[in-house]
């Protein structure tokens, strides 16, 4: 009996999995709000009425979407302000880490870009409870290096967020260069190194 259970699970995630990756390949071409619950069951080969086994509504793929997209990455969003380097080192590490993050998972990155500020409501907010995890997780990464001291932690925070909006600009500006020429991309990367190192100057002499 638990070995049939056993398979019967595996299968329900497998189907899970097959809605969400073709509703992230549907949404290469448009926006969540536009995506039709019948579209996805249409591509993956099963019925309307399974979709329900999985998912409450779109809204709902699309918040486990977000989780699939931005979950994983907090361990890699700490690794880039660790003070385990020198500043110039984290900065290089952080956008070599963004360029290969995209590379890897462009139609993830795409997706959370346009959903940000899309129309369907708990998917925006979702990404924007992951935003916020991040900046506090950044921030608490940045309170262990000796530059912090003396920083308020609203002022903490405050920097936090904005190296995480920073990241968004990065990944969104590598995600457009995709199909662009070598030199493109390292104009990218070397336009998000001067950025980063802005942040940082202002950084070292905010208590000035």
């Amino acid at each position: 009996m638990s070995h049939t259970l056993g398979i019967r699970q595996a299968q329900k995630q497998k189907t899970r999995q097959a809605l969400l990756d073709a509703a992230l390949a549907l949404l290469e071409e448009q926006s969540l709000s536009s995506l039709g619950l019948r579209e996805v069951t249409r591509a993956v080969g099963v019925a309307p009425t399974a979709f329900y086994r999985h998912f409450r509504s779109i809204a709902d793929l699309g918040v486990a979407l977000v989780e699939e997209a931005l979950g994983s990455l907090h361990p890699m969003i700490r690794t880039t302000v660790s003070a385990a380097d020198d500043h110039d080192q984290r900065i290089v590490r952080a956008i070599e880490l963004i360029a290969g993050h995209v590379h890897a998972y462009p139609a993830h990155v795409r997706f959370i870009a346009r959903e940000r500020h899309g129309g369907v409501q708990p998917v925006r907010e979702a990404i924007r409870e992951q935003l916020a995890r991040f900046g506090q997780e950044v921030k608490e990464e940045l309170a262990k290096d000796p530059v912090s001291d003396g920083w308020s932690d609203d002022d903490l925070l405050m920097l936090a967020n904005l190296y995480v909006d920073q990241m968004l600009i990065t990944a969104s500006l590598f995600l457009e260069a995709q199909e662009a020429s070598d030199e493109e991309r390292a104009r990218v990367a070397e336009v998000a190194k001067r950025q980063m190192r802005l942040i940082s100057v202002g950084r070292h002499h905010w208590l000035d």
